[in-house]
């Protein structure tokens, strides 16, 4: 599955639809939430969707498909779900101080989605910043 293209960008959803999603928006309409995660295999390979380059605009889709957001990636970086750095765990902003704490959370995220993770498992660390809040245009 190839995501949609909306406004001439491709799109990126947050977490599963629901409160998730909404958590994770409002975390990077707030300035705070600075990078995702998502494995190689499962999330791109799988899903036949390139890896994200720098400079690249991505469409943030809320839970309505509204494009809620613009979002341009600074840095990519695959690695081993065992060295995923501190430094990406809080610029995720999503409660983790390290990247044990990463680890841990995501561990439990992927395997209610039956995704095996283990510590060689790639994953691609997506770091971006906010360029367009359009809450107040959809």
């Amino acid at each position: 599955m190839t995501f949609p293209i909306v406004n001439g960008l491709r799109t990126v959803e947050f977490g599963n639809p629901g409160q998730s999603r909404d958590k994770l928006i409002s975390l990077i309409l707030d300035g705070n939430k600075r990078a995702t995660a998502g494995t190689l295999e499962w999330d791109y390979v799988a899903e036949n969707e390139p890896i994200e380059t720098v400079g690249e605009k991505l469409a943030v889709i809320d839970n309505l498909n509204q494009h809620i957001a613009t979002i341009q990636v600074t840095r990519v970086e695959v690695k081993k779900f065992a060295e995923v750095p501190d430094e990406f765990a809080l610029a995720e902003a999503e409660g983790d101080l390290n990247g044990d704490d990463f680890r841990e959370s995501h561990f439990a995220f992927w395997s209610k989605l039956g995704l095996p993770i283990k510590n060689e498992t790639e994953i691609v660390l997506v770091y971006f910043d906010l360029i367009e809040d359009l809450r107040h245009t959809v």
